[in-house]
């Protein structure tokens, strides 16, 4: 189950999220459903579609039981795999 303690250790895919600040104004604000992940990137479906966003340089805000976690895209920025404990 994911927590906010825990949610770094977890899959992202599935979770619906916006991004709170960012250092490209642009994409502030921009929210969605994380449809795939990679080391750098999330994909994100919005209701402008698909984008792709890179997660450093972002704070992302996720709402869990009715809690919003804020997670720096810069803490996260690694290959799902090795994130999840995959890799020893």
């Amino acid at each position: 189950m994911i927590t906010p303690e825990n949610i770094l250790q977890h899959e992202f895919i599935g979770l619906n999220t916006h991004i709170a600040e960012s250092t490209n104004s642009q994409i502030i604000g921009l929210n969605g459903t994380i449809i795939n992940e990679t080391k750098s990137m999330f994909t994100l479906n919005t209701t402008r579609g698909i984008k792709l966003i890179p997660k450093s340089n972002s704070i992302w805000k996720f709402s869990l039981n009715n809690e919003k976690i804020s997670v720096d895209g810069s803490k996260i920025q690694k290959r799902p795999f090795d994130r999840l404990g995959g890799k020893s």
